[in-house]
């Protein structure tokens, strides 16, 4: 299912399948909402998942840098096109802070939310316009093409990071990430420069200073504290809401939902009951 969005995008929206009320599922930068396959099978939510602008199989927009604030919109978008009303959702990373930047441009639109370590970075000094930004220097070199799908996931299940995916989410990633290009190879759908521009980008959103308009119930998941990562963030990011809780998963690290599908699927099942 494709939908239209803010900036000429169209979005596409994975039924994901299940039982039960609807959960919105929302993915990290570089990814696509089919990673979360392998939680969603074991959710008692019939699930969603979009594929935010530049990923998956979603257009990218003209403009060279990507606005955060525009994912907030491909959520918005996905809400409606699936005609849902005060609907659940989790997100992951990226997919985290869309979603609150989703409620905050409308109200209501979510009754609960369930957020692994979202990217919502308060106000320091220098953090936002940082020279150097390691992430989107890494994405710029990444691979983009690979023999077949099988060459691709040995390649990155060989290797950090990807080596702590759970393996259906890595073979998700890839299944669903990647175009057969005429001879037989396959390309990677989201491009460097995208994936770049994310990651540079993410601190220059304003849903940190809006937490305060989020009124639902939120839980706000990290994995293990190594004190600069976004699960350092996570506590400020849990106060500065009106009604949130902290959760711990410390034997996790930033890629929680894809890592240790069981666990978060219960997780969200307790945060947010069918």
């Amino acid at each position: 299912m494709m939908v239209g969005s803010t900036d000429g995008v169209q979005i596409a929206i994975h039924d994901l399948g299940g039982a039960g009320p609807p959960l919105l599922l929302c993915h990290a930068t570089g990814f696509h909402g089919r990673v979360w396959q392998p939680v969603a099978e074991r959710l008692t939510f019939h699930c969603y998942a979009l594929d935010f602008r530049g990923h998956g199989d979603s257009t990218r927009p003209d403009m060279l840098d990507i606005d955060w604030h525009g994912f907030g919109e491909d959520v918005l978008a996905a809400v409606e096109g699936l005609g849902l009303n005060e609907v659940r959702a989790a997100g992951h990373s990226k997919g985290g802070a869309a979603l609150l930047l989703a409620e905050q441009a409308m109200h209501g639109t979510f009754s609960s939310l369930y957020l692994f370590e979202p990217i919502v970075i308060p106000p320091m000094a220098g953090m936002a316009r940082s020279a150097a930004n390691p992430l989107a220097e890494g994405a710029r070199r990444r691979r983009t093409t690979f023999e077949s799908l099988d060459a691709a996931y040995d390649n990155y299940a060989s290797k950090p990071p990807l080596n702590v995916l759970h393996p259906d989410a890595l073979r998700a990633y890839v299944d669903f990430g990647f175009a057969l290009e005429p001879d037989g190879s396959v390309r990677l759908k989201c491009r460097p420069d995208t994936e770049a521009s994310t990651f540079e980008m993410g601190a220059r959103n304003s849903a940190f200073s809006r937490l305060g308009e989020v009124p639902c119930p939120v839980t706000v998941a990290r994995g293990f504290d190594d004190g600069h990562g976004p699960a350092t963030l996570a506590p400020a990011v849990a106060a500065a809401l009106p009604d949130a809780r902290l959760e711990e998963h410390p034997a996790l690290g930033h890629f929680g939902p894809l890592e240790d599908p069981d666990g978060i699927a219960t997780a969200i099942t307790r945060a947010m009951p069918a």
